[in-house]
């Protein structure tokens, strides 16, 4: 079997392995459902509305989380974007059909039953979801062994940086070279490669390499620079016969400013009523434990430059030097661990979204230190400031607590050069991830890793 034929083999077994998945999710929910509902057990019209709700709503949920691509991703991420997805899908499905259920007219009628059974159906979706997620990465990591990639860029800092991301899919690449970009015989050495990493190299040479990639099929990845940002939110314009990228210098229009300023009142009431208790029991442990202040106030950075003053649970001992937190950090007390890890520190910051310092999206309200030292090494970081800073982000999401500060900017400017309503409703459901992931409260280590790949700086030309 040639390749292309191999090819188009596997894009059809995906094709059914995914839509027996999907099916299978929803084949569970109505036939669980449909126990105690005799609609769902018969052609009817609950059982269609049912079923297209569902249908929609599933899709809807798996744009926002993320749907089943296996090879693309490790498998817990897989898991918790697609259990996310598919338990709104369940609640959501499961009130219209309590709707639809509910014959008198009135609202008083309206009943929640069968709670179990979709407790149970959620359990049992979760189930296949897992053998599903497992079964099909090792099912494409068999068909597909690692990709022999090389590392191009400019210093053993840098090599450090990106290593770290790419020895966290050791199934998918396996890093054979690594290259100064300088490196006269560069083009020549890439022959052998499938893919080719490139990081913090100047433009002109990336353009170089990844021109080389096209002309010869190889895959290839960069960071992008705030130029790639303005591109990427450019739109293909013809002025008469010739072809141009146009980018116009643009904030939020009136109308989204509304919805946006609307969707965070309306929030943080809500989030307010419904986190209550757990600002009381926060409140207690804090005062509890060491009898100092509940809350821990300090000078942010938000739209403009503007200063305001950021509320947190307070997580470490009072009056002790502050600067970003490490691993086994001494300063943080045993309530403030707790609260750290599972970003409960971060409630009180509803006030602040109240007052309109802050939004619910938007980027990480940096401390006045921060942005000052940021600014000098990166000039770019100013423009993350035209926007409101906010509580969740693009950053914070897909990001972890040491991210590098220029990967943290290039997504947020990513963010405000693609504002959408949809994507900060996005963001906000996606943040119920960050919950679920081990490491997206990782500190800043004292030590770097092991150095495995030792970066060699190519002669420079005469």
């Amino acid at each position: 079997m040639n390749r292309k034929k191999l090819r188009r083999f596997e894009t059809i077994l995906w094709m059914i392995i995914k839509g027996l998945l999907y099916l299978g999710i929803m084949a569970i929910y109505i036939a669980l459902m449909g126990t105690d509902n005799i609609a769902l057990r018969q052609l009817s019209r609950t059982l269609g509305i049912s079923l297209s709700t569902y249908v929609i709503v599933g899709l809807l949920f798996l744009s926002i989380y993320g749907k089943y691509d296996v090879g693309r991703r490790k498998s817990k991420p897989i898991i918790y974007s697609l259990a996310l997805a598919v338990l709104f899908t369940d609640i959501i499905s499961y009130l219209q059909l309590m709707i639809m259920n509910t014959v008198t007219p009135s609202i008083y009628a309206f009943r929640l039953k069968n709670i179990g059974l979709l407790a149970a159906a959620f359990i049992l979706q979760l189930l296949l979801i897992i053998v599903a997620v497992y079964a099909g990465n090792a099912l494409f990591f068999k068909l597909h062994p690692p990709e022999k990639c090389c590392v191009v860029t400019s210093s053993q800092e840098n090599l450090n940086e990106i290593v770290r991301g790419i020895l966290k899919y050791k199934k998918q690449y396996e890093i054979v070279e690594v290259f100064d970009y300088r490196d006269k015989m560069l083009l020549r050495k890439l022959k052998d490669i499938d893919t080719v990493f490139m990081y913090n190299i100047p433009i002109h040479l990336r353009s170089e390499v990844t021109n080389y990639c096209y002309r010869t099929r190889k895959n290839v990845y960069y960071n992008p620079e705030i130029e790639d940002i303005i591109e990427m939110s450019s739109e293909y314009y013809m002025l008469d016969d010739i072809s141009l990228l146009n980018y116009n210098t643009k904030g939020l229009t009136m109308e989204q400013r509304i919805a946006k300023r609307c969707m965070d009142i309306g929030l943080s009431l809500l989030m307010g009523l419904l986190t209550a208790p757990i600002w009381i029991v926060s409140a207690i442990a804090i005062k509890t434990y060491d009898g100092g202040k509940v809350l821990f106030k300090q000078d942010r950075a938000t739209i403009n430059g503007n200063v305001f003053q950021v509320y947190k649970f307070r997580t470490m001992r009072e009056h002790v030097e502050n600067y970003s937190s490490t691993d086994d950090d001494n300063r943080i007390t045993r309530p403030g661990r707790f609260l750290r890890k599972t970003r409960m520190d971060e409630l009180p910051q509803l006030l602040n979204i109240l007052k309109g310092d802050m939004s619910f999206v938007g980027p990480r309200p940096e401390m006045i230190e921060n942005v000052n030292t940021y600014t000098e090494e990166l000039p770019e970081f100013k423009y993350r400031l035209r926007v409101k800073a906010g509580l969740t982000g693009l950053a914070q999401v897909a990001g972890k607590y040491n991210t590098s500060p220029k990967d943290k900017l290039m997504m947020d400017m990513n963010y405000i050069e693609n504002y959408s309503v949809f994507k900060d409703i996005q963001l906000l459901f996606q943040t119920a991830i960050v919950l679920l992931k081990t490491d997206s409260t990782e500190a800043f280590h004292e030590e770097e890793g092991k150095k495995e790949y030792v970066f060699r700086q190519a002669e420079e030309e005469d």
